[in-house]
């Protein structure tokens, strides 16, 4: 006999075995009557009655076969009827997409026509078949929640890139993102959808009707009246803008929720399904019936223990059931509806899955009696189905549903043969696996039943209007007490359910991960491990592709799941081995970032490619680690030859592509995340455009090339990965820095590495995007507190506002609730404390590698980057995403864990080891973050001396060619607190305004959330800065020279931008300026003002640099800094000059430009140079600054409101004009700084007197040829040009050459005149 698969003849397995009475004893078969009663009794008529014995037909293995045929034909004649067209449809019978000329725009469209993502503005697409007469539907399952418009159109209806469905005359649609329906004009309609549920269409041409459902709950008539007549069929269609997802199911399997008296466009399989239930009714008698051979009788028998012990009786019947039953298996709809169902059947019994060996049983019937490719296929749809079930399955309170869907899938994967064959080929090859490890968040609350689950509802009230955490805390009411505990009772209540689940999951992975299960064939983990690289090599190679990408939802599931499993593997061999290492101790082991055991694909490593860091360290590859770079290998293409390898590659692709072809159904090598919702490859590419295919992010010809190239991992056994005696497999090369200590299972490594790089993919991201749910609730509270306090004050007599506000109340309550709920959810899935602990121990996993890798010397350039990445982003995560719910400060180690993480970013924020510029700014950006906050700076503190002086030499190093803002801005952190009137968290003219108004904007959000942080000085770095300046007699100059030039460019910058800005304002033509130009204005700004605090904290701390003058380069620093401080001091204190008319136009973007912030950086300066020195200093400082032509003692009269004469007469008219003093920031300028400004007024106004009567006039012959400010004072050797000292000392620091004659300078020698005779 043959079956009936795949369209290949294949011989059927023989189970027909002799039942000659001589051959009974030998065989065990049971004698002919007794045979005889048991075969009546498995295999029972349709209608169940058995004929009484003397009119039965005597039944025997010989004549059996003609038996089963004659049941299985029964009432087939009035099912064929059924298979005829049924009236009201056209089209083929089964139904697919129109993938040949039935859409428009970009689609990417599943193997099996169902599923398909949108690739451009808003593609669609219809079906094959289409209705004219009668009630139909299909069903949608909703993959993602963007937009889209799912109906019905016509043949005549024309779409393109900006309408779809709904918007011709003859198209129908729904719309659940915007939750309104379309049909040309648009009305509200429906509710919003979810990614996981499922949409019904129904189409009533009998009535002229259409209606939706939302996971089987009407939405009520959408349209009635459509258009009908001659010519008027529907077809189902759908438009999706870009990355949206979904897949159809027009009758292919059974519907999740049929509506009595509707059809599905495809009919169901009458015939096969009749058949399959009466198989697997005769299947169902032979475990219920045992055969006593000793009482020569049948016997009822408990299911729930069968076994098939080795009786050839039953073999047999079991051989000729499976005979009809295995073809049948192969059938998505007949496995879902017939084979899912019975399995499911027999787990609701309850107890744990290890109580119901009778799926195992039946697997092991399967893989006997079932021909190979057979249980294959039946296998992957069983699967296929039961994801499915499990991601479209509504959350109800006791998530029962999903508890059994994942049940099931346990029983099939603790089958050994089934878990390998489907890890091999299916799990995360066809399949989005990491779907079973995903626990959805319900959208609508009310469904899922959490209203029940938490009754009642709370939020905190600890918010400013600012929004921030208020400073006072308030004694909490008895009411507020009561409801939050109530609240927090639910969350728990919540939490014991979903906990469930994720036991449930865990498990799952435990399976996948299990390494003792090495009959036939390699152990599951190893299967896992490779699959798993290729996994996490798609989502690296394709980060620019987002339909490609895993969803980062999934990921973090997957990642909490996966720690799980992998801690409790590797405890469990630390229990067996007590020399290894605990999971609390675990790291990855350097040798895996160089012994080439372990592909990183291609991504970047600290010291940069691959290819560079083998040519450049071979040498000490071989020394440290004794591995040997083959001299081939060292011949690898470089970036260029593959640049132009790709180009080829896509040439030649190209050419080989019709120019206009509609439709392109070449196979694009794409993973199994382009499967609309879960499963199959999407090999067809869908244009409309007459250009050729949209290149993918690497042409084929390079997908081709990777793929041979890393084919090796794929082939990877246990003795690659673990070792053998003599092989140390992933660990081969070990350092001698590393200790001789076992770790763990060095299969267990791989997968720690990998779950590391899982984070850095996506999982961060998505922490970060989850926190939006709590801002939300924290507005709605914020506005609610708002709402009650204006109906308080509201007067009675105005009832009209009284009753908005009651309005607006209920709003903001209910949507409170609401949100409430949500996020108690969230808070459970996402940012519980067994979460939190994860990310923590994968921080502490991450400090613990790098600092085993720093250990190994120049080979620590192999690591990759994204170590420090997660080492950054998830502390974090730690200290802004959970804290709302659980304290850091709680976690055990937290300190040690601070200071350990302060060191790395310490030391390699400026380790030449690491070359790549993006890493180095994100170090750089975390310890300016991480300076911010008392615990973290006091952390970076408690680092070993040597390490935080070698940290401020580096802060210290010149800030050209560098990027120094960062740096800039870590020096005013640690200064922040000490400085002139920088006392302030946010600026004083910007208290009254949002938060977000008053942020840098040169600094990245993470700076601008610790700039509202209070100042927290550091004495002790301060004391470093100090000594270091001191002590480095180079240091200091280059450092402050390169400080001061900085501070040069960003003034002038800004000066010149706001000149740009006031012409645009005065225009009349144009009354706005670019938000770009402002932006990079307030940038200036704001480096200008952080430069000059970065001056002042180095003239505090060091003064002798400025004021000593037996230094070198100390009165040309003092020269400078005095230039500078009184460009700045006239540009911003001239009476209605530049500055002034900007400020005052109060442009969005230039909140932070304001007097304040520059002119008491400026003071601070002049201050501690001019009052708070000794009497040589000041002279010093007095003569240099009075020297300098650009000064004016109206600038310092300025800073304490006092005007000139001519210009408070000029502004008489306008007496409501207010001078800036600092008189006035009385809270931010203490008595006694105001008491040293009053000082230094007074000594210049007093020195500025005694200079212009002794300064004698200088006639021109005698000034500096080259600034016409300075008398000569200076001349040269060789040639004897002259000049004044500031000038060619100035000079002189970047170019020897005489300004006049271009001779080298040799010397420069004090000049005197002459006295004239």
């Amino acid at each position: 006999m043959t079956s009936r698969g795949a369209g290949t003849a294949f011989s059927r397995k023989n189970y027909r075995l002799s039942t000659e009475p001589e051959k009974s004893k030998v065989t065990g078969i049971v004698n002919s009557r007794l045979l005889n009663d048991y075969l009546h009794r498995v295999f029972t008529s349709a209608d169940g009655n058995q004929p009484a014995a003397a009119y039965r037909k005597h039944l025997t293995f010989q004549n059996l076969q003609e038996h089963l045929e004659r049941l299985l034909a029964e009432e087939n004649g009035s099912e064929e009827s059924r298979d005829q067209v049924a009236e009201g449809r056209l089209g083929p019978s089964t139904v697919v997409l129109d993938h040949t000329s039935g859409f428009e725009g970009l689609l990417l469209v599943d193997d099996d026509l169902l599923g398909v993502i949108g690739h451009s503005n808003f593609g669609s697409i219809r079906a094959t078949t289409c209705v004219y007469k009668g009630k139909w539907i299909y069903e949608v399952l909703i993959s993602s929640q963007g937009l889209m418009q799912i109906g019905w159109c016509t043949l005549n209806c024309r779409f393109n890139q900006e309408e779809g469905v709904g918007d011709t005359p003859d198209s129908y649609a729904y719309d659940g993102n915007r939750v309104r329906k379309w049909n040309v004009t648009t009305t509200n309609y429906g509710k919003s959808w979810a990614a996981g549920d499922i949409v019904s269409c129904l189409i009533d041409l009998d009535e002229g009707t259409i209606a939706f459902c939302l996971n089987g709950i009407s939405l009520g008539t959408a349209f009635d009246n459509i258009t009908r007549g001659a010519g008027m069929a529907y077809f189902p269609a759908i438009s999706l803008s870009f990355k949206e997802s979904v897949a159809f199911n027009f009758g292919s399997r059974p519907l999740r929720y049929p509506v009595e008296g509707y059809r599905p466009l495809q009919d169901p399989p009458v015939a096969d399904l009749v058949k399959a239930r009466k198989l697997l009714g005769y299947l169902k008698n032979v475990i219920h019936i045992g055969i006593d051979v000793t009482e020569g009788k049948l016997v009822e028998k408990d299911t729930s223990m069968w076994q098939l012990q080795g009786e050839p009786t039953v073999l047999i019947t079991l051989a000729h059931i499976f005979n009809c039953f295995s073809p049948l298996m192969c059938k998505v709809y007949l496995v879902e509806d017939v084979l899912m169902t019975f399995l499911l059947s027999i787990l609701e019994r309850g107890g744990a899955v290890e109580s119901h060996p009778l799926i195992q049983q039946l697997l092991d019937l399967m893989w006997l009696l079932m021909e190979e490719y057979e249980v294959h296929e039946c296998l992957k749809q069983l699967l296929m189905s039961l994801l499915r079930a499990y991601r479209f399955s509504p959350i109800i309170p006791d998530l029962g549903l999903q508890i059994h869907y994942l049940r099931l899938t346990i029983a099939v994967l603790k089958h050994e043969k089934s878990r390998k064959y489907l890890l091999s080929n299916v799990l995360f090859d066809v399949l989005r696996s990491v779907v079973f490890f995903y626990i959805k968040s319900p959208l609508r609350v009310e469904e899922a039943g959490l209203q029940e689950l938490i009754p009642t509802t709370w939020w905190p009230n600890r918010f400013t209007k600012e929004g921030k955490e208020s400073k006072e805390v308030k004694e909490e009411s008895a009411e507020e007490r009561l409801r939050r505990r109530a609240y927090e009772r639910g969350c728990q209540r919540l939490k014991k359910r979903i906990e469930v689940v994720e036991g449930l999951q865990v498990q799952i992975l435990k399976l996948l991960l299990n390494n003792k299960d090495r009959g036939g064939g390699e152990a599951s983990r190893y299967i896992f491990l490779n699959k798993f690289r290729k996994f996490l090599q798609e989502n690296a190679s394709n980060r620019g592709n987002l339909t490609v990408l895993c969803p980062p939802e999934y990921m973090v599931c997957f990642l909490h799941r996966l720690i799980a499993a992998l801690r409790f593997f590797w405890d469990g061999h630390k229990a067996k081995t007590p020399a290894a290492l605990s999971s609390e101790e675990a790291y990855v082991p350097p040798q895996l970032f160089y012994n080439g055991k372990v592909d990183y694909f291609d991504l970047q490593r600290l010291g940069g490619l691959l290819s560079h860091l083998k040519k450049t360290l071979k040498d000490d590859l071989a020394a440290k680690a004794n591995i040997l770079i083959d001299p081939a290998e060292l011949q690898a293409v470089t970036m260029d030859d593959l640049d132009e390898d790709e180009e080829s590659a896509t040439s030649a692709a190209q050419s080989q592509r019709p120019s206009a072809a509609l439709a392109i159904g070449g196979a694009l090598a794409r993973p199994a995340w382009l499967s609309s919702p879960t499963l199959g490859r999407a090999n067809r590419f869908l244009s409309t455009a007459a250009v050729s295919l949209m290149n993918p992010r690497r042409p084929l010809g390079t997908l081709e090339k990777i793929k041979v190239l890393t084919l090796r991992v794929e082939q990877r056994t246990r003795e690659d990965i673990e070792g053998t005696h003599g092989n140390e497999g992933l660990l081969l090369g070990r350092p001698p820095e590393e200790p001789d200590q076992p770790i763990t299972e060095n299969s267990l490594l791989e997968v720690l590495d990998g779950i590391v790089m899982m984070y850095n993919l996506s999982v961060h991201q998505q922490l970060g995007k989850m926190v939006g749910v709590s801002d939300d609730v924290n507005e709605y509270a914020m506005a609610l507190k708002d709402t009650e306090e204006k109906i308080s004050r509201c007067p009675k007599r105005r009832r009209d506002i009284h009753e908005e506000l009651l309005k607006s109340q209920k709003v903001f309550s209910e949507k409170l609730n609401h949100l409430s709920r949500r996020l108690a959810w969230i808070n459970v899935t996402i940012y519980s404390k067994e979460k939190m602990q994860d990310i923590y121990w994968l921080l502490r996993v991450c400090i613990r590698t790098i600092e085993h890798g720093d250990r190994t010397g120049s080979l620590f350039a192999f690591m990759p980057e994204f170590y420090l990445s997660v080492a950054m982003n998830s502390y974090s995560a730690l200290k802004n995403y959970f804290s709302p719910v659980n304290s850091m400060e709680e976690l055990p180690g937290y300190e040690e864990t601070l200071m350990r993480l302060a060191a790395i970013l310490a030391k390699h924020f400026a380790d030449s080891r690491i070359v790549g510029t993006d890493i180095r700014d994100s170090l750089m950006q975390a310890l300016a973050s991480y300076v911010c906050y008392p615990h973290s700076l006091r952390a970076v503190e408690r680092i070993p001396e040597e390490q935080r002086i070698s940290m401020m030499k580096n802060l210290l190093a010149p800030y050209e060619q560098r990027p120094w803002a960062q740096t800039n801005w870590i020096l005013v952190r640690l200064w922040r607190g000490c400085g002139f009137g920088y006392r302030y968290t946010r600026l004083p003219h910007l208290l009254k305004t949002k938060p977000e108004d008053a942020s840098l904007p040169s600094l990245q959000r993470d700076l601008s959330v610790a700039s509202f942080q209070k100042p927290c000085p550091s004495t002790l770095l301060q004391r470093h800065m100090a000594d270091l300046l001191r002590s480095d007699r180079d240091l200091a100059p280059s450092f402050l020279n390169s400080v001061l030039n900085q501070l040069n460019w960003a003034f002038s910058e800004f000066i010149g931008m706001i000149q740009e800005i006031q012409q645009a304002a005065e225009r009349l033509e144009r009354n706005f300026v670019d938000s770009r130009q402002l932006k990079v204005c307030a940038t200036c700004f704001d480096l200008s003002v952080s430069l000059l605090r970065v001056l002042e904290m180095t003239v505090t701390l060091a003064p002798e640099i400025f004021l000593d003058w037996n230094r070198p380069s100390s009165e040309l620093l003092l020269r400078r800094l005095a230039q500078l401080l009184n460009q700045v001091l006239n540009r911003v204190t001239a009476e209605r000059n530049l500055f002034d008319r900007v400020v005052n136009l109060r442009l969005p973007g230039l909140e932070s430009v304001d007097h304040y912030p520059i002119l008491v950086a400026v003071t601070g300066i002049l201050v501690r140079l001019l009052v708070d020195t000794d009497v040589q200093g000041t002279e010093r400082a007095t003569a240099v600054l009075l020297a300098d032509p650009c000064f004016q003692l109206r600038s310092i009269q300025y800073l304490l409101g006092h005007a000139e004469p001519s210009a408070l007469a000029a502004a008489a008219p306008a007496t409501d004009k207010r001078h800036f003093s600092l008189h006035t920031y009385t809270e931010y300028i203490s008595a006694e700084e105001l008491a040293k400004v009053e000082k230094m007024l007074n000594h210049l106004s007093e020195e500025s007197k005694q200079a212009a009567a002794t300064t004698l006039p200088t006639s021109e012959e005698d000034l500096c040829p080259i600034c016409y400010a300075h008398p000569i004072s200076a001349i040269f050797r060789p040639c004897s040009h002259k000049s004044c000292k500031a000038c060619i000392n100035q000079h002189l620091m970047n170019n020897k050459d005489c300004f006049f004659c271009k001779a080298t300078i040799t010397g420069v020698d004090d000049f005197t005149k002459p006295a004239s005779s």
